[in-house]
């Protein structure tokens, strides 16, 4: 599960305007980083212009997911992440960055802005944060938690049972060796009682 992008933009009359954006390229090679950074960008942009106000979507583009949340007031935030990270995860993170971005920066600044002009930090911090979903979202890390729980407890409960049936054969060994030490008991005090009388 990978994020390899987080931008935000202003939806304009024809056009979608960059406003900010984060990128983590690791996992590409070094000659190939400056392509797919602006695949991404034109694809974030792209997106933006051609999704409603008030929506959210999620595009399939080659092996990457792009997620779009595009406000009322068309501040818009863009996702690139993979096929595996969760849609709901990604979402959240979209609806808080607008959130804090649109308290940090003020409205007025958004048609005109560009990456240089706008002052707004927490991309980078949020992207690098988001990379672990099960740590960065309180609810996918609570599923995760309970998973294992799930898996911890379907063990204990296959281990009882196994133990359980050890113990059934314990117990059914007992009451044989119960009878068994019964008859040796019997033996023992015929032989014994022979003694006493001598």
């Amino acid at each position: 599960m990978k994020l390899y992008s987080l931008s935000i933009h202003h939806k304009g009359a024809t056009k979608a305007n960059l406003l900010k954006a984060a990128y983590d390229l690791s996992s590409f090679s070094f000659f190939q980083r400056s392509s797919v950074q602006e695949f991404m960008t034109f694809t974030s942009a792209l997106i933006v212009e051609r999704t409603s106000q008030g929506s959210r979507a999620s595009v399939k583009e080659q092996e990457y997911l792009c997620h779009v949340y595009v406000r009322n007031d068309n501040l818009s935030a863009v996702v690139v992440a993979d096929t595996e990270y969760p849609q709901r995860v990604c979402f959240t993170l979209l609806d808080k960055v607008l959130e804090e971005f649109s308290r940090q920066v003020d409205s007025i600044e958004w048609p005109s802005g560009s990456p240089e002009t706008i002052n707004y930090k927490a991309l980078d911090i949020h992207l690098s944060k988001y990379q672990n979903p099960r740590e960065a979202d309180a609810m996918t890390k609570v599923q995760a938690e309970l998973d294992e729980t799930k898996i911890i407890l379907h063990n204990t409960m296959e281990s009882l049972l196994e133990r359980g049936e050890k113990l059934d054969d314990l117990v059914a060994k007992s009451e044989h060796l119960g009878n068994q030490s019964k008859a040796f008991y019997k033996t023992a005090r015929k032989q014994n009682s022979c003694c006493e009388i001598m």
